[in-house]
């Protein structure tokens, strides 16, 4: 019995070995794996860095040490950094207006803002007074109009 007691503990090691191998080379497939996902994410046109950084994270604590690893690094810090230098920035024509300091200088005073009279119509003329508007071909013809909601809709569409 002494014997076999002295044959299973090698075999029961060996074992356990190639399994340990077998989880190492699975891990380390999953992290290659992770760090590819993360660097396909980089190179889209909106990426997640959140994703991405979770996905680094993974290689790293599987105790990969590649180049992959390097670039997707390298790939997220620049990401964040041109995110941090365009942020504000869009195509729209509209200007945007920078925020104004709390403190105002003691030397200027404050000016009331004019109100805007951009929205605001013209204010009404009597009859006799307006001029008579020219006829063209356009004006002649007749246009129905539907009130709709308080406000008039033309149903002439040229």
């Amino acid at each position: 019995m002494a014997l076999e007691s002295a044959l299973i503990k090698p075999v029961v090691d060996a074992i356990m070995a190639l399994l340990r191998r077998g989880e190492n080379m699975q891990l380390n497939r999953n992290a290659e794996k992770a760090v590819r996902e993360a660097i396909r994410e980089l190179l889209l046109a909106s990426p997640d860095e959140n994703k991405a950084a979770a996905r680094i994270a993974i290689a790293k604590a599987a105790g990969l040490l590649s180049e992959d690893v390097v670039l997707a690094e390298e790939m997220l810090q620049k990401h964040r950094a041109t995110k941090a230098k365009t942020r504000g920035k869009t195509g729209s024509s509209r200007k945007r207006v920078a925020a104004k300091s709390t403190a105002a200088p003691a030397s200027k005073t404050t000016l009331k803002p004019k109100p805007v009279t951009a929205g605001k119509r013209a204010p009404k003329t009597s009859k006799a007074t307006r001029a008579a508007p020219k006829k063209t071909a356009s004006s002649t013809r007749k246009k129905t109009t539907t009130k709709t909601a308080g406000r008039r809709r033309s149903d002439d569409t040229d």
